[in-house]
Formats: structure tokens, C-alpha cells, sequence
């Protein structure tokens, strides 16, 4: 792995973890004298992911993490609820023994996170809901499919990970993820694309609140997250 991929797997890494929200700055000099590298492999992996829709560069230098408008937001959403829901199809019709075992763990984690915690802990139970959206992607057993919704789901992780902090998100969440599971173990393929589509998906008014939750000022910017 050259120095270029090692620094967007960081800042990727970064943006699962929290550490790097919707509008934070991206600072080269910053960047570079972290990894101890000169500004070019920076400079290339901000390209690399701009071209990929995570960062977006601003009119007068620098860059920022992707901060949709409702627009933007909800068209990314449209999409990448088809792309979760052709998953669980495609998981229903080709799940393995394996497959089966790592979603029924995830769900586990997940019914029981609800059940000892409630809307307590939100951000160990987005880690949840991130393990179990995972697992049923993998159990499609298409490697391009994967992809996309990895790419796709970075430009929502922030969101996904403030909805949790919704009153009876988690416990709602947790129901859905066992109908659905229900539906992938029975193999009912259309079922389960439907429940996974609609369980991803958010109603306009939510998405709202929640870009206006996570919205930051282009004025003030943001300091290079840690």
C-alpha cells in the first residue's frame, strides 16, 4: 500500500469512527505533517476521494468533508436504499451456513444492545448497526455491489450515526433488522430487498433535521479533526 492509499484509508477510517463530520477541513500541511509525507501523496488522495463524492474541494484552495444539501442528501439516499435493499435480495437467495451465522450474530448484537441500553449508548449501537448493514452485504456475494455501497455509505455515515440519537430509533431499528433477517433466512428474496430499502431510507422531514443538526457554517469551517 502506497503512501497515497494509507492516508485515505486514515481519513476514511476517521469518518466511520466520528473523528471527521460532514464540513471538516481537510488542511494538506496539516495532513502531510501528520503522516510525515510531503504534500503530494495528500494532495492525490483528496483528489481520489473528491472524485469519489467524500471530500469536496472548496472554491478558493482547500477541502472539506461532504456535506450535502437536502437535495444532494436525499438523491444520495434514494440510491444507496437501493443498493442496501439489492443486497438483501441477492443475500436471501445466496446465503451460506457462514453467511447465516455472522447476520444472526449481528442481530444479536444489536436486539441486545436495545434491550440493556434503550437510546443509551447511540454511538456503540451505529458500530452495531454497522456490523449487521455488513454482514448482510457481504452475504450477497458480489464484490462490485459491495463496493458501491461502501462508497455510498460514507457520504450518510454521519447521518445514519446522528439518527441513533432519536428517541426509540434503536429499539425500531433492532425490530426491523430481525423481519428482515426473517425474510433473508426464509430466502424471500423480495421481501427482503423491500424491508432493507425501506429500513435505510429516511422521510424527508427527518432528513432535514438531521443536515440541520450536523450543518456547519462555511464561515467558521472546521479545525483538521483528530
Amino acid at each position: 500500500m502506497n503512501q497515497t492509499d494509507l492516508i485515505i484509508e486514515d481519513i476514511m477510517t476517521r469518518i466511520e469512527a466520528g473523528r471527521l463530520a460532514p464540513g471538516d477541513v481537510l488542511e494538506e500541511q496539516v495532513l502531510a505533517g501528520e503522516f510525515d509525507v510531503s504534500r503530494t501523496p495528500v494532495r492525490e488522495a483528496i483528489l481520489q476521494m473528491e472524485a469519489i463524492g467524500i471530500v469536496k474541494r472548496k472554491p478558493r484552495g482547500g477541502a472539506v468533508i461532504f456535506q450535502p444539501t437536502i437535495e444532494e442528501f436525499l438523491a444520495i439516499l434514494e440510491v444507496h436504499a437501493k443498493l442496501e435493499g439489492q443486497a438483501a435480495g441477492l443475500a436471501a437467495r445466496r446465503i451460506g451456513p457462514d453467511d447465516a451465522g455472522r447476520i444472526e450474530a449481528a442481530l444479536k448484537k444489536c436486539e441486545d444492545h436495545a434491550a440493556r441500553h434503550g437510546d443509551g449508548e447511540p454511538d456503540l449501537y451505529y458500530l452495531c448497526n454497522l456490523e449487521f448493514h455488513k454482514a448482510v452485504a457481504e452475504a450477497a456475494h458480489n464484490a462490485v455491489l459491495l463496493d458501491l455501497i461502501k462508497t455510498n455509505a460514507r457520504k450518510l455515515l454521519a447521518y445514519y450515526r446522528a439518527r441513533y440519537r432519536y428517541k426509540g430509533s434503536i429499539g425500531l431499528s433492532a425490530r426491523e433488522h430481525k423481519v428482515i433477517v426473517d425474510a433473508i433466512l426464509d430466502r424471500d428474496s423480495g421481501r427482503a430487498e423491500a424491508l432493507m430499502a425501506e429500513h435505510v431510507q429516511f422521510d424527508s422531514v427527518t432528513a432535514m433535521d438531521l443536515i440541520a443538526a450536523l450543518k456547519k457554517p462555511e464561515a467558521e469551517g472546521s479545525e483538521q479533526a483528530r
